[in-house]
């Protein structure tokens, strides 16, 4: 049964064609995954179908029985409201069948004969599993790593901001589920329940994300659009790949049918007025359409390697190196010498001091304790979360050539700041586009670009695959191949990790950082297959009905006192998250302190509850 049918809608952004005269229907059940480069309209694609963007032309129709969930990349939200209040602020909510189910039973009490109403919202609180619905809230919210339902969400950073509206979509009652990058500012666990939340949702699915495993195991379909065009491929991820190679292969071969076609016609063409009378028209329109569909054909070659600044023997040493933040340990006694062409990534869950170490390496956090050496031939680029300020007005080509002209190739050869503009994706006739007119994942490509213009010998990307989408991670992950230098990267996107990694820095309990060598693969086969605390709880106390030992009654004395003190050092980095809200490094440092905290909360509340049922 279809739920969308989209005919014959066109839509554009200024002088930009997004969608000329696509078609397409959704189906119940289906799972569609939408790529495409960034800017080419992906975003406006999903605010089309969730009609909260007009279109130019034709007609998206819905069925008037089916509701729909969408996750904005950019939400609304109540400052005021607590973590909870917002997950039910929603206006396509539950709550209001609850409401209504609870006046017609007060009817019903009073004489009135409603029962067939209340038979019809009780289908409706059933379909949408409405029951316990404050309890499915928080479940969610927990396994997204909020357990904090309690606080403001202004005073959350805004990365636990997007996992709030990401459970508030999640927990809205639909037929279709529409997300906007929902694995952005998850950690590696988080994305794997949500990976198994909604490859269990029966309802209907529309997406954009640029986790490539994530696309994998969730999406039945993909949904491609480029050049204003979309093309539909049956199947994951994987498959959509080998279906790509096998169109584009059909579009090679037309090429070069075009391509023989289009020399004959230029050659008829340059003859001259004398040899086209107006009985060639249809010619001449016909050689202008061959101009088109060879130059939006033409594709470059991706392939190249950057020489990077010379580096020397020594290039980066740490030796017991810690760090901690109101007396949380971040890192513990870490030491590791780096070595020519290494790519590491690191990874553990969020607020374990990932982007901290990476603070580090580059100069501008200390440790506490502990050295960092860096030789006198280093020299970094950094790829932060948040890029710096750009003067909107600026033409893309002009902004990199603020950085370099021209950078030096392995094979001796240069390139120009334009050459490379078009490397990473971007046309050349839109080179002195203003950057105020590039989508949020275009000006973070141009900002990487940047980077790569100063020439470093050691690059340190702080979630890179934010905002990219696929297509540009694969012209990332070929610089990376080429690149000759070091390559340090804090990520949660495991296809990206498997892909350039030969070295993983794992955060454990502590701040200890385990080095494993190999890729996020031989990570997991090192990682602990452990129960989590609440199971090994709930166990404990199935197994063991005994009273509490003499050390079990010492800690349940002071647990009290334990997670007070936990909890006002939560306060105390909320109050300094608020008092340094322009400072984007110390917030994003608050935050992951307090990310930690709150799991340490978490995990005391849960022992606290085994020994108080086993007192």
């Amino acid at each position: 049964m279809k739920i969308v049918s989209v005919e014959n809608v066109s839509k554009s952004f200024t002088e930009k064609k997004l969608l000329d005269n696509v078609s397409f229907y959704l189906s119940e059940g289906e799972k569609i995954g939408i790529v495409g480069i960034n800017g080419v309209g992906k975003s406006t694609f999903l605010k089309l179908i969730a009609a909260v963007e007009h279109l130019d032309s034709g007609v998206i129709t819905i069925s008037n029985k089916w509701l729909i969930s969408y996750l904005s990349q950019s939400p609304k939200i109540d400052p005021n409201a607590t973590v909870l209040e917002q997950i039910f602020l929603s206006e396509g909510h539950g709550i209001p069948i609850i409401k209504e189910y609870q006046l017609v039973l007060k009817q019903i009490e009073e004489g009135q004969d409603l029962t067939d109403k209340l038979l019809e919202i009780q289908e409706k609180i059933d379909r949408f599993n409405l029951w316990d619905l404050e309890s499915q809230a928080k479940t969610i919210l927990s396994k997204l790593g909020i357990i904090d339902y309690q606080q403001l969400i202004k005073n959350l950073s805004g990365g636990e901001q997007k996992r709030v509206f990401l459970a508030q979509t999640l927990i809205t009652p639909s037929d279709l589920l529409i997300l906007d990058e929902p694995t952005n500012h998850l950690d590696s666990e988080s994305i794997e329940w949500l990976e198994l939340f909604l490859s269990n949702r029966k309802q209907a699915l529309l997406m954009v994300t640029h986790d490539r495993y994530f696309l994998d195991k969730v999406v039945n379909k993909i949904i491609e659009i480029e050049n204003g065009n979309i093309y539909q491929y049956q199947g994951n991820y994987s498959l959509y790949v080998e279906q790509k190679i096998l169109r584009e292969e059909q579009q090679s071969t037309v090429y070069q049918k075009q391509k023989s076609l289009y020399q004959n016609e230029l050659k008829w063409i340059r003859r001259g007025p004398l040899a086209r009378g107006t009985k060639q028209k249809a010619r001449i329109d016909r050689f202008e359409q061959l101009k088109g569909n060879l130059h939006c054909q033409k594709k470059e070659d991706l392939e190249f390697s950057v020489i990077g600044a010379r580096l020397g023997k020594k290039i980066i040493e740490l030796e017991n190196v810690s760090k901690s933040y109101l007396n949380l340990k971040l890192i513990t006694d870490f030491s590791y010498v780096m070595q020519r062409d290494e790519r590491i990534g690191i990874v553990g869950k969020n607020g374990t001091g990932k982007s901290t170490l990476l603070n580090m390496i580059e100069g501008t956090v200390n440790p506490d304790s502990g050295t960092i050496v860096k030789g006198e031939t280093v020299s970094i680029g950094y790829f932060k979360q948040e890029i710096a300020d750009m003067n909107l007005k600026t033409p893309m080509i002009k902004y990199l050539e603020e950085e370099a002209k021209v950078i030096k190739l392995v094979n001796g050869e240069t390139i120009t700041a334009g050459k490379m503009l078009e490397k990473f994706l971007f046309e050349k006739n839109n080179h002195y586009t203003p950057i105020a007119k590039l989508s949020g994942g275009e000006k973070r490509r141009l900002a990487l670009l940047k980077i790569f213009m100063a020439n470093p010998n050691v690059i340190l990307l702080d979630e890179p695959t934010n905002d990219f989408d696929t297509t540009t991670l694969a012209v990332l992950e070929n610089f990376i191949d080429n690149f000759k230098g070091v390559v340090i990267v804090v990520s949660h996107d495991r296809y990206f990790l498997n892909r350039i990694c030969n070295k993983i820095f794992a955060y454990g309990n502590d701040g200890k950082i385990e080095v494993i060598t190999g890729n996020y693969d031989d990570y997991l086969i090192r990682k602990p297959k452990g129960i989590s605390v609440k199971k090994t709880i709930q166990k404990e106390i199935q197994k063991n009905q005994a009273k509490l030992s003499y050390l079990e009654k010492k800690e349940l004395a002071v647990i009290d006192d334990v997670i007070e003190e936990i909890e006002n050092k939560i306060g105390e980095t909320k109050n300094l998250m608020i008092e340094h809200s322009t400072d984007y490094e110390k917030i994003k440092i608050y935050s992951e302190v307090a990310d930690c905290l709150e799991k340490e909360l978490e995990e005391k509340f849960q022992r606290w509850e085994y020994l108080s049922k086993k007192n």
